[in-house]
Parts: C-alpha cells; structure tokens; sequence
C-alpha cells in the first residue's frame, strides 16, 4: 500500500484560501483516480474532490467553482486549493485513491490535516 501524508491545514478566516498537499510513499495513481476527502466530528467522511491521472475532475456541488483539485505526478503529490473559504469547509482533509465509479477509498486512510475556518 501506498502511504499518504496530508499537510497544508490551519486556521484560516472566511473567504481566505489554503492549499492542500498529499504525498504519497510511491505511485500515486495505482488505481484510477486520487480524491480529497473531508470528515467534521458526528458526520461521515464526504468526497469533495477526485482526479483521474488524464486530469478528468470531479467536485462535490458544496465546494465547486471555490476547490482545484491538481497533481505533480513525478512528485506522487495531490493538491486542493481551496478558495473563498466558508466556516463549513472545517474539517479534518484527507486524501486517497478513490474508485472513479464508486467513491470508495482504495488505501489506508493519513492522519489527515485540520482545517478550520473561523474569524
């Protein structure tokens, strides 16, 4: 299995913006997409974003037009920009490979990166 290693998180005030990383131990891409996910405490984890390595993007309708879903294949990396930020986006932010058809994550899940948006 690949290891992911998220970063980038803090505390950001509303409508600033962040940018996510996830690095990953080897090959990220082993299965047919990588996607950001996000979890807040009581609910369950929610997809917000994948990609396919030909670059095909997906966003979940709460976070398009203001996310940016990106890789850097030779450095096994994906990105999420997130911009406009808005107290709902709070949540700990964590990547995988995703099943393109399914949304069900394919890797052991990161430690993931806290983000909390808050004035």
């Amino acid at each position: 299995q690949v290891q992911l290693v998220e970063s980038g998180g803090g505390l950001v005030q509303p409508g600033g913006s962040l940018r996510l990383s996830c690095t990953g131990s080897g090959r990220i891409f082993r299965f047919n997409a990588m996607g950001w996910f996000r979890q807040t405490p009581g609910k369950e984890r929610e997809l917000v974003a994948k990609i396919t390595s030909g670059g095909t993007t997906y966003y979940a309708d709460s976070v398009k037009g203001r996310f940016t879903i990106s890789t850097d294949n030779a450095k096994s990396t994906v990105y999420l920009q997130m911009n406009s930020l808005k107290p709902e986006d709070t949540a700990v932010y964590y990547c995988n490979s995703v099943s393109w058809s399914s949304n069900i994550a394919l890797d052991a899940w990161g430690q993931g990166t806290l983000v909390t948006v808050s004035s």
